[in-house]
């Protein structure tokens, strides 16, 4: 019944199948009825985001991404150039001018992170993504500890005094090679059918740097009650809003990528701008070009969305002060919610700013609302499953059969297993898709595990999926990274002398990305058969 590639361990759960179950799924689907909200919006949503060969091209889905990213561009430096000159006396709002607007923004700011940097900001951490000199394959936080990382000019001063202060591993990361790089990297991920995502990879210790100031930022709008580690609240207040439309939902087009220079240094106190202007890249290599940003920071900062939380948070508080609006009001990132009467007056204050509501993701009217991949209808959960791209893997088809579920059930009624039974709408799509897991890998009960599948029935011997991660530092880079985490959560518990070893050791080789191993070799057999 299935097939392994010859060139893949016996281990490795990352086969083809030998048919893709796309056009299975696909009308299996197109069997809903159009007549229920819930069941048209899925079928309006469900291939919205799909690639595959047959959809555009890679390279024409990334040149669109490219030029888009570059039209919004041209659109911040028209933003800058405004802003610059614009007159202070200008009413931004009705008998609300330009300077009063800034002057209330301005002093939220700095009630929320002061006016000076603490020393706090300059703790980072690396990430797992990949760098400027680091491909995702050796892209484990572990690694960058030791030898060489990029950093770039203006951040070069700053990086040496940090890295510096820690008498851990400052010998580790000094030792190695620092290199001066003047960009980050601009790159695209599949995003919808049509078109890419830009983002861009950041200098080694630019990054560092940035995620420590993105986790201060980060714990400044928690005592405001934002909490960026949680979407359920913008969750909640959506589903609130479409029951009484007493709150709106607000989404920006390419927020990210048009928070503009100008419009920072306007908002940030004046230490606090110098230190992210420091630490950002100023500039983007585009297929071997470089390009100069208008923009403050892009997708691929670690502090862009800490950074524009904080910004459309203190745009919609001052807004919500000089119009005299009372109300909840909650950020993540571009997902803002506000009470429905000031949408209007939001919306415009934003596009002085350089921003732009997307007007088919924004909802003050009607029964609908969506936010933080939220969407509800009357108070009704009607939040679509997508299908990414063709479903020939097991991995893909675990993913796809416990969202199958996890849309056919209520989630005011989730709480049991015994909730998650399926109803007659998607039963067959289900039935289709759980006869391609392995019944060992059957038994799960948390819809968002992506390892096993959801079901009533358990084997008496259950397995998981386990990822498999980029190449870590198993010495002592593993361990520096050890030691990173203990400064940044000092309650974590001390390593014992007996540990250290632990820490010694080879890299560990294998593939990247989100493929998946098995943990046994129990299922090959039901495999082949």
């Amino acid at each position: 019944m299935y097939k392994l590639k010859k060139s893949v361990p016996k281990t490795d759960a990352n086969f083809k199948l030998l048919n893709d179950l796309t056009p299975d799924i696909k009308e299996l689907i197109e069997t809903l009825d159009p007549n229920f909200f819930r069941n048209r919006y899925l079928l309006e949503q469900v291939f919205s985001k799909f690639v595959s060969n047959e959809t555009d091209p890679a390279v024409v889905r990334r040149t669109r991404a490219i030029n888009k990213w570059l039209a919004t561009e041209r659109e911040n430096e028209a933003t800058n150039d405004r802003l610059m000159t614009i007159d202070g006396g200008f009413n931004i709002l009705p008998r609300v001018t330009y300077d009063e607007f800034m002057s209330f923004m301005q002093h939220l700011i700095i009630g929320m992170i002061g006016e000076v940097v603490p020393e706090e900001v300059y703790l980072g951490i690396f990430s797992s993504g990949a760098s400027t000199s680091r491909s995702r394959a050796f892209s484990h936080a572990s690694g960058k500890y030791i030898g060489k990382a990029d950093v770039t000019t203006r951040a070069f001063d700053t990086a040496l005094l940090v890295l510096a202060d820690s008498a851990l591993w400052s010998d580790f990361r000094l030792a190695g090679e620092l290199q001066l790089v003047d960009s980050n990297v601009l790159f695209t991920v599949p995003k919808k059918t049509d078109i890419d995502r830009c983002a861009c990879k950041e200098p080694d210790i630019n990054m560092y740097l940035q995620k420590g100031a993105g986790r201060y930022l980060r714990n400044c709008l928690r005592r405001v009650g934002i909490n960026l580690n949680d979407q359920s609240r913008n969750r909640t207040l959506a589903r609130s809003g479409s029951q009484d439309s007493s709150l709106a939902t607000l989404d920006l087009s390419s927020a990210s990528d048009s928070v503009c220079r100008e419009f920072v240094f306007q908002a940030l106190p004046t230490l606090w701008y110098s230190y992210l202007n420091d630490i950002r890249c100023h500039s983007t290599i585009i297929d071997g070009e470089v390009h100069i940003n208008e923009m403050f920071s892009s997708m691929g900062n670690g502090f862009t969305f800490e950074l524009e939380s904080l910004l459309f948070y203190a745009v919609a508080k001052t807004t919500a002060y000089f119009t005299g609006t009372s109300g909840t009001i909650s950020v993540y990132g571009d997902d803002i919610i506000v009470p429905s009467q000031m949408y209007h007056d939001l919306a415009y204050v934003l596009s002085v700013f350089g921003f732009s509501v997307n007007p088919d993701k924004s909802f003050s009217e009607g029964p609908f609302r969506e936010s933080c991949g939220g969407h509800y209808n009357s108070g009704h959960c009607v939040t679509p499953f997508y299908i990414r791209g063709p479903v020939d893997q097991l991995h893909d088809i675990i993913v796809l059969a416990n969202a199958v579920r996890k849309w056919c059930v209520s989630e005011s009624h989730r709480g049991t297993l015994l909730d998650y039974i399926l109803d007659d709408d998607l039963y067959p799509l289900w039935e289709l898709l759980s006869t391609k897991v392995p019944r060992c890998f059957w038994g799960g009960y948390d819809l968002e595990d992506n390892t096993r599948l959801v079901s009533l029935w358990k084997p008496d011997r259950p397995k998981r999926l386990t990822p498999i991660s980029p190449k870590k530092d198993t010495g002592a880079g593993g361990y520096l990274f050890w030691h990173n985490l203990k400064e940044l959560a000092p309650e974590a518990p001390p390593i014992e002398t007996s540990q250290v070893s632990a820490f010694t050791g080879r890299y560990r080789s294998t593939k990247v990305g989100w493929d998946y191993k098995v943990t046994d070799r129990c299922f090959i057999k039901e495999l082949m058969e």
